[in-house]
């Protein structure tokens, strides 16, 4: 089979079916307007075709669900292009970190023999994988959709405004990340990277918080309270400073009001965290006064010299370690 046979066969497999539609042409068996239609195609990521043929059965499908929404009126029109522009944003992610994570797969089959082709070997795990990773995709998001409504849930009976509410956000840094990124290769700087977000991931997660998200060379996080945000970010820095192959972080933390937008957060608490975080020496952790006042015995805290940060003025950041010999519940 040539290559364009091969390519033809990774996008149908990939797309579920043949491309023989124009814009205009799925628009109106979906039941939009051409307007209402390019308007889905902008907030799902996709750029205007014009008239060239680029869309299929399943295209014509999503429209339909789309334009089904709209007339029953469960959702006004602004609310699904935004839930619409929301799974847009994060299919592109995850269709980028997918298709970067499986080019060593398909190297690695090339290489021993197993395709003669990268085209043949995506081929093959498209053919292979594509269907059981889309069921878990589907797990997942109803696994968090349901977690995020419990959080929703557990607000509402004290707070009015329910995508605002008190919490400790985390910003862990890696020191000297510019430097790194000079000294190593694609490859190494890449794999170090996926090493930090992964194992910043994990440990966060096992205390209980919330990546929100991650910038290459630092994650941002949410915990529920200050004092397992202090743990968190103290357990972020005994493990990655403790590893060989992974260089120093600075974590910064600060509790406060945050918004939630758009799977983002947003407000005073998030920017001083992020502003400690780099004024943090290598494997330390520095809070603001509201995260301090509110841990107890358990830690030993230090007020340092006001210094200025950008957008606060002078800050006294506080330095927090665990208090040796004391052991939690």
């Amino acid at each position: 089979m040539n290559r364009s046979d091969l390519r033809d066969d990774l996008a149908r497999l990939i797309l579920g079916g043949e491309l023989n539609l124009t814009s205009t042409e799925v628009a109106d068996k979906g039941g939009l307007s051409l307007e209402d239609g390019k308007r889905l195609w902008r907030a799902l990521g996709f750029p205007d075709t014009g008239d060239a043929i680029a869309y299929g059965g399943p295209d014509v499908e999503a429209v339909a669900t789309v334009a089904a929404a709209i007339e029953t009126g469960v959702l006004d029109e602004e609310s699904i292009f935004r839930l619409t522009r929301a799974l847009g944003t994060t299919m592109s992610r995850l269709a980028d970190w997918q298709v970067s994570t499986l080019v060593e797969q398909v190297e690695h089959d090339v290489q021993g023999g197993k395709s003669a082709s990268r085209l043949e070997a995506a081929v093959g795990l498209a053919t292979g994988v594509a269907r059981g990773f889309e069921q878990l995709m589907i797990y997942a998001w109803r696994r968090h959709l349901a977690a995020a409504a419990a959080r929703i849930e557990a607000l509402g009976a004290a707070d009015e405004e329910l995508l605002s509410t008190v919490v400790t956000v985390g910003f862990a840094d890696l020191s000297r990340f510019t430097l790194l990124s000079n000294e190593l290769d694609d490859s190494t700087l890449g794999a170090l990277v996926e090493n930090f977000e992964t194992r910043c991931s994990d440990i966060v997660t096992a205390h209980g918080g919330r990546v929100i998200k991650t910038l290459g060379d630092a994650v941002l996080f949410v915990t529920a309270d200050a004092k397992e945000g202090t743990r968190t970010a103290l357990d972020l820095v005994r493990q990655i400073a403790s590893r060989d192959d992974m260089p120093d972080i600075c974590v910064g933390l600060a509790t406060g009001s945050a918004i939630s937008r758009l799977g983002d957060v947003f407000g005073p608490s998030v920017n001083l965290a992020a502003r400690l975080s780099h004024v943090a020496r290598s494997n330390r952790v520095l809070i603001d006064e509201a995260t301090a006042a509110a841990l107890d015995d358990e830690f030993d805290t230090r007020t340092l010299p006001p210094r200025p940060l950008r957008g606060f003025g002078n800050v006294s950041p506080i330095t927090v370690s665990e208090r040796r010999g004391f052991r939690s519940r």
